[in-house]
């Protein structure tokens, strides 16, 4: 009968494939990938984001088990892949033309407001907590940091990936 639950209007009663391949006739050319060493709970946030802004995929890194609630059944229409390691990360960005961009705020970032992103950007994002590990710093074209202005040190990782995407949105994408 087809998919009812958290689904645009226009693909009510469509059938889970017949949604995943119209997506596929339209995704953008951004990819997405975050480390999860330790089962981080923002990764169901950055694939549901990931399907709002109709990312290519998502990558999870490390740990193959992440928390699917957040993502809110997107992981359906969303390509999700796992890798085991980040030099597979840059493997795959190599054969994909990604140009590897971290998003940590790391003294020496450049700023994300400022920043002309790749047509074909790998957005990588560190777990909750540690942020990126040095080995994912180092496979990275640069470093970009969101600007922030209250006293936190951080902001909540899923958060960053959307603020991420959308950026790429603004720059790349056709709107209307």
């Amino acid at each position: 009968m087809g998919d009812r639950r958290n689904v645009a209007d226009r693909y009510r009663y469509w059938s889970v494939e017949a949604i995943v391949a119209d997506l596929d006739a339209r995704r953008h050319d951004f990819v997405v990938a975050i480390e999860n060493w330790q089962h981080d709970a923002n990764i169901g946030t950055v694939v549901r984001t990931a399907n709002a802004f109709l990312a290519k995929e998502v990558l999870i890194i490390g740990r193959k088990r992440w928390n699917r609630r957040g993502a809110m059944v997107t992981d359906r229409y969303q390509h999700v892949r796992h890798l085991a390691s980040v030099p597979e990360v840059a493997e795959y960005a190599a054969a994909g033309g990604y140009t590897v961009l971290a998003i940590d705020n790391t003294p020496g970032s450049a700023p994300l407001e400022t920043a002309a992103l790749p047509r074909r950007s790998l957005f990588l994002f560190g777990q909750e907590g540690p942020g990126l590990t040095d080995d994912a710093r180092a496979v990275a074209t640069a470093t970009l940091s969101i600007a922030q202005f209250g006293s936190t040190r951080s902001i909540n990782a899923g958060v960053a990936a959307g603020i991420a995407m959308h950026a790429w949105i603004r720059q790349h994408a056709v709107l209307g």
